[in-house]
């Protein structure tokens, strides 16, 4: 890329001879306090433009950086705004302009993904990329990985820091197969990536990427499932069947307690054993269940 032909020369430029080079869209709250701020107490930071010959002979300009300043101007009624006046190519300006909304720290999810994206496919290499907008190399490299197999919905989760990048990372390699997803799952749960709130929240993603695909802009539409008689009659057998397994599993843990129970009161009317218990620190139990035991004819 070529680099900038003179130093930035600060001018007064109309505002309706300006172009917007790479537009982006705003929250509008924000938007609406910028206008407030600049309306209050002017603008701290000129725009930047670069020249190009317009079709009626006069100089026009394509905005470089500062699009939010330039819309705030505009709704002030103002006509022209205070802008640094640069030399670089159209492909120079296009990447000076990406970098900036990427760059900052408040960026959408996709922004991020569509910005990474297009510096990458304007020739600028991962170390380029991460030099430009500074991101980790390799953080920059695992974004293009989620990037080129159209994993939208995994990235909006890793940048609002849902999910760690190497769990997005496991996720994606583990395919399409439910048992290797589910096995990336446990192994970040064991290394420790995954607790609490945020195996909860990788879960029913993991749910929402399997049902409503990869991409957050192109997910299908829910369609509300037909009710007939024969679908309630099935709804009302699966319910059965379920809580007769809860009966069944309720039963097997009730008779794995009582044989605990049975053991604790065995051991503890051992007095040789209570004597090792006592020297190692180990003749206590919970009061509830030391009440059980002693109930039944153990002593502690």
């Amino acid at each position: 890329m070529s680099a900038a032909l003179a130093l930035p020369e600060l001018r007064m430029i109309p505002l309706d001879r300006i172009e917007v080079l790479n537009p982006r869209e705003r929250n509008q709250r924000k938007f609406d306090v910028i206008v407030s701020n600049i309306g209050a107490i002017g603008l701290k930071k000129p725009v930047t433009v670069t020249p190009r010959p317009g079709e009626d002979g006069a100089e026009r300009y394509l905005l470089v950086c500062g699009e939010g300043r330039l819309k705030a101007f505009q709704r002030l009624g103002e006509s022209r705004i205070p802008a640094l006046v640069v030399a670089v190519s159209d492909e120079d300006a296009f990447v000076m302009s990406l970098t900036e909304n990427i760059a900052r720290r408040r960026h959408q999810p996709l922004e991020l993904l569509h910005g990474i994206t297009l510096l990458r496919d304007k020739g600028c290499s991962v170390k380029q990329i991460s030099q430009r907008i500074d991101l980790n190399e390799n953080y920059v490299r695992q974004i293009l990985e989620l990037a080129d197999k159209g994993e939208e919905r995994l990235l909006v989760a890793v940048e609002r820091g849902k999910i760690p990048l190497t769990v997005a990372l496991l996720i994606v390699s583990a395919g399409d197969d439910d048992k290797a997803v589910q096995l990336a799952m446990q192994e970040s749960y064991e290394s420790g990536e995954l607790r609490g709130p945020q195996l909860m929240y990788a879960k029913k993603l993991v749910e929402r990427r399997q049902f409503l695909g990869r991409s957050v802009a192109r997910s299908p539409p829910r369609r509300r499932p037909d009710v007939s008689s024969s679908s309630l009659v099935r709804a009302y057998q699966k319910e059965v069947e379920r809580q007769r397994l809860m009966v069944r599993k309720s039963s097997l843990v009730q008779q794995r307690l009582f044989f605990i129970l049975g053991a604790l009161r065995k051991m503890f009317m051992d007095e040789h054993l209570l004597n090792v218990l006592r020297l190692e620190g180990l003749d206590t139990l919970p009061a509830y269940l030391a009440e059980r035991v002693v109930r039944a004819g153990g002593s502690l």
